[in-house]
């Protein structure tokens, strides 16, 4: 199994996590905490929007996409998300859902200022049992490189 460095991945490499099962009633208490629209908080208002049903609110689905990311198998030594690019949300989240993570990593660079990380991006799928993309994004990270690893120069 991987340690997680910097060094240990390649572009192309894939790494996993979830299933994470999604259910109405967290729908329902997230929304009315963070975003209490009528279609994630009431089935009957839910049913006439135009998502047909209730549906987790677009905070909640990047909540469970932030939450996988520390359940990443094989696990990464990321120290800090740099930011996530062409987020999109194709597909409603729905209570009974299950949701699994998968990201591919697309670049790798050294860091030029912190010789003590490297920089990775990858192309982040969140997916739902249907195999239906429900967030989809690059996002960027700062990771942990070996300690005994050198900079290349």
């Amino acid at each position: 199994m991987t340690s997680g460095y910097f060094e240990d991945f390649e572009v192309g490499d894939s790494r996993k996590a979830g299933p994470y099962l999604v259910s109405k009633a967290e729908i329902i208490q997230f929304a009315k905490q963070y975003d209490p629209r009528p279609f994630h908080i009431d089935e009957e208002a839910a049913a006439r929007s135009v998502f047909g049903g209730l549906s987790a609110s677009a905070a909640h689905t990047f909540a469970i996409f932030i939450f996988l990311t520390n359940k990443y198998q094989p696990p990464i030594r990321s120290l800090a998300g740099l930011g996530y690019d062409e987020l999109r949300l194709p597909n409603a989240v729905r209570p009974g859902d299950e949701l699994e993570l998968e990201a591919i990593v697309s670049e790798k660079r050294e860091s030029k200022s912190r010789p003590d990380t490297g920089i990775l991006r990858s192309q982040i799928y969140l997916r739902n049992q249907r195999h239906e993309t429900v967030l989809q994004c690059f996002g960027t990270v700062f990771v942990a490189r070996r300690p005994d690893a050198k900079a290349s120069t």
